[in-house]
């Protein structure tokens, strides 16, 4: 039977397979879903259409699932989709979305998110992604895959993060980080591409020089975003192994509104 201390207070429409590990005083309420081998801490409040899957870790002190800080939100059924083999560290926040948006707040798989992280209504986390302490990212912000933020980094909402990008501790957002990127400041400004993090990787040395020929592109050469961007696209005659990191650079740059626009 699903290992539930005896003060935990878990409502009986909640979906908890077998497995599952609940913490002393934990509150679960009653459109929660957790799957296999996930356990939850003590101290815990999981409410709202919240699904959870296999073998995250929550620990104590977390509020997952709660409504949104959004004055216009009116109870709407919205939900927290959150992925498997996370850890959660102590007093995360993450909200349900809202309807001004798709409606979900979700987290993808192996994410590693460090204490007091907050995840405001509908933001959108991928995989494999490091949140260090005191990460807060306001609403309708969407995070790629393998990026790591630093402790204290402040997002501002609808701001998009790219795969593999980094940002240094107590860096502010205004604006969207490129993939790859690395940057510090506040507001932040670009400093480097993180090719330590992409050597640990396994990019090849072939796929790394068609990325700093990127950055050369978008920050070294003084060039206006539309011509840089002709500049990478032209990169792929060059590097052929270097497409998919050419064509995800292109898809994050076309999508970028003029008035955000990116990192410099």
């Amino acid at each position: 039977m699903t290992a539930i201390h005896a003060t935990a207070l878990v409502d009986p429409a909640a979906e908890l397979d077998s497995s599952v590990t609940v913490g002393p005083y934990t509150v679960i309420g009653p459109h929660v879903k957790i799957g296999a081998g996930t356990t939850v801490g003590p101290h815990c409040v999981l409410e709202g259409h919240t699904t959870i899957g296999q073998d995250n870790r929550i620990f104590q002190f977390t509020s997952l699932g709660a409504i949104p800080q959004d004055k216009k939100y009116a109870g709407e059924p919205c939900e927290l989709v959150i992925g498997n083999r996370n850890t959660i560290r102590e007093f995360c926040t993450f909200n349900i979305g809202s309807p001004g948006d798709v409606g979900v707040t979700r987290v993808g798989d192996d994410n590693w998110l460090m204490a007091y992280v907050h995840l405001a209504h509908d933001c959108q986390v991928g995989s494999h992604t490091i949140f260090a302490n005191n990460a807060q990212l306001a609403g309708h912000v969407h995070v790629g895959d393998w990026a790591i933020l630093g402790g204290f980094t402040v997002v501002h909402q609808f701001v998009r993060i790219g795969a593999h990008s980094m940002t240094a501790m107590c860096t502010l957002l205004f604006a969207d980080l490129p993939p790859f990127v690395m940057c510090q400041g506040q507001p932040a400004a670009a400093r480097s591409m993180n090719f330590e993090g992409l050597r640990r990787r396994g990019f090849s040395p072939e796929r790394i020089s068609a990325i700093k020929t990127m950055h050369k592109a978008l920050y070294r050469d003084d060039l206006t975003l539309q011509v840089a961007r002709e500049r990478i696209a032209d990169l792929c005659k060059t590097h052929p192994e270097s497409q998919p990191d050419v064509q995800m650079m292109l898809s994050f740059l076309e999508q970028t509104s003029p008035q955000r626009g990116i990192v410099r």
